[in-house]
């Protein structure tokens, strides 16, 4: 996840969406001002914590230039109110991070077998294809999209250190099996269009002159062909 981070633009404000403020993320970013909210109050909570829930930010709309949305997605009655909320409040050009559990996953497993519902069993486990669905559908082009933490969800410190390995030497680029997905996109700028401008009558300037302008076609035709006729008229009383 920190590789991923590390190819975030720098800006001005930066949110993190997440489900407790003690995990703050990013730290090796430029920001000028950076947000936290969590859904829950508590004592002591630090400056710039903002208590709501992912699906309604009290933020303006195209505020901040990066968005971390962290495991908020899956803990959320409504996810892709999430995913929707967070595009509201990017700027164009912005950049979205989401992080999310990988149902593909030994800790995918783990929860289809475990029967307990707390910490991060409790979570949706939403999959990865179609969190990258959903931000097609917002304009988002993901730049990058990738699976960590290819450990068993268990305490054995021997299965822990081979698992270690694997994921040491990347085989979370190859196996996408790890116990969380980070996907990292970019807001699209729709190119504006100028509208040509609609003449009105009241806008038209009448111009001083002898006759009419612009008159249609047949009426000069009309007036040529009067202009002819007396001409040849005059010639012939010449004769």
């Amino acid at each position: 996840m920190d590789k991923v981070l590390a190819d975030v633009l720098p800006g001005a404000r930066l949110l993190q969406v997440g489900i407790s403020h003690r995990l703050p993320l990013a730290a090796g970013c430029d920001f000028t001002t950076r947000f936290i909210s969590t859904p829950h109050w508590c004592q002591d909570l630090p400056e710039n914590v903002v208590i709501c829930d992912g699906d309604e930010l009290p933020f303006f709309d195209g505020s901040m230039d990066l968005v971390i949305l962290h495991h908020t997605a899956d803990f959320s009655a409504y996810p892709h109110q999430v995913v929707r909320e967070a595009s509201r409040i990017l700027r164009g050009g912005g950049q979205l991070v989401v992080i999310g559990f990988n149902p593909l996953s030994f800790w995918g497993l783990g929860k289809l077998l475990s029967r307990n519902r707390s910490g991060p069993w409790g979570g949706r486990f939403l999959f990865r294809s179609r969190m990258e669905d959903w931000l097609n559908l917002l304009d988002f082009e993901v730049e990058k999209s990738s699976c960590y933490f290819m450990r068993l969800p268990v305490q054995n410190q021997n299965l822990l250190e081979r698992f270690f390995k694997l994921e040491r030497f990347g085989g979370h680029r190859f196996l996408p099996i790890g116990a969380y997905y980070c996907i990292l996109a970019t807001k699209r700028i729709g190119a504006l269009i100028k509208a040509r401008p609609v003449w009105r009558p009241d806008n038209v300037v009448a111009l001083p002159g002898a006759g009419a302008i612009g008159a249609s076609r047949g009426y000069i035709r009309t007036i040529r062909n009067r202009n002819d006729k007396q001409g040849c008229d005059v010639y012939r009383r010449g004769l």
